[in-house]
């Protein structure tokens, strides 16, 4: 029932004759458990322990005999991996399988109206035969025409999504893609993993203002109060009006004892929020920090 693409892998700018991730784990396919070993597949090249057994009791819905999306995003955050749902085009899916990296799709071999769903992994593709290379069901090195295959997942609106160690990179990232999907991560509640998911968005944008927001909050969740207020700091010095930023270190340093400090950071930021969405969160912070006992000047002067 599928039909088929008109694009080409020499149209969409393939940079490489033939890609082949070939150290890629392959674990067959067992009825409806499409999305286990294809996740499986995913985690096991970025380096986690994990099986299609395993894993079917994570996501598997019976009810629905497959996986939802989201059900594996979910379990891939659970294995301690970030789960980074790529923008949904030919070329996005082509730079990360020259980088090295197998992709998870989803495909729908049936109707828009009438769908089959299937997971599978991109492992690469031959730009000669006009081929992707997939782990798919049964199949460890199922060879596809690229029009077949584009067919199958446009059909799916192009879904797509890599399983990234922390602190790895995408081959071609977008900050806010990134930073949102280490977030997920970490709001499973174990800072320290991804801790250098944030390490590695500050070196890859190093003036973007969210990135350092977050490695803040990550390192003050640790209990690494000097690193937290660095890393503050250098969110207002790129964005002095950052009013979350000086929230957060102005209680930072009150928790310190250096109340003085504390003050000249909020009231800018209370002036500007007058009337708006966050006056009374600042509000709190002042009554917070009035309340809070004062250290000796010497410890203060470190900050």
């Amino acid at each position: 029932l599928a039909g088929c693409s008109t694009q080409r892998l020499t149209d969409a700018g393939a940079a490489q004759a033939r890609v082949e991730i070939a150290a890629t784990p392959f674990f067959p396919q067992t009825d409806h458990h499409c999305g286990p070993a294809a996740l499986a597949t995913v985690l096991g090249a970025s380096g986690a322990d994990a099986s299609p057994e395993v894993l079917a009791h994570e996501v598997y819905i019976k009810g629905r005999k497959g996986s939802l999306q989201l059900e594996l995003l979910a379990a891939a955050r659970r294995h301690d991996r970030i789960a980074y749902v790529l923008e949904p085009s030919l070329p996005a899916l082509l730079r990360e399988l020259e980088h090295g990296q197998p992709v998870l799709v989803l495909q729908n071999f049936g109707l828009s109206s009438l769908p089959l769903w299937h997971y599978a992994v991109v492992i690469g593709y031959d730009r000669e035969h006009d081929a992707f290379l997939l782990r798919s069901g049964r199949h460890e090195r199922q060879q596809l025409a690229a029009r077949r295959f584009l067919g199958t997942w446009q059909r799916a609106d192009s879904w797509a999504f890599i399983a990234l160690r922390p602190g790895a990179l995408p081959a071609d990232p977008d900050a806010v893609r990134y930073l949102e999907a280490a977030a997920a991560l970490e709001a499973l509640g174990n800072h320290a993993v991804v801790t250098p998911a944030y390490e590695a968005a500050v070196r890859e944008w190093p003036a973007d203002t969210l990135a350092w927001f977050a490695l803040a909050n990550n390192q003050q969740a640790l209990g690494q109060d000097a690193a937290a207020e660095t890393a503050y700091r250098q969110v207002l010095r790129l964005a002095p009006t950052q009013i979350p930023a000086s929230n957060n270190l102005a209680l930072l340093l009150a928790q310190s004892g250096c109340k003085t400090e504390a003050l000249a950071v909020l009231e800018p930021a209370r002036a500007a929020a007058a009337g708006g969405p966050l006056a009374a969160e600042l509000a709190d912070t002042l009554r917070t920090i009035e309340s809070s006992p004062a250290s000796a000047p010497a410890v203060c002067n470190a900050h």
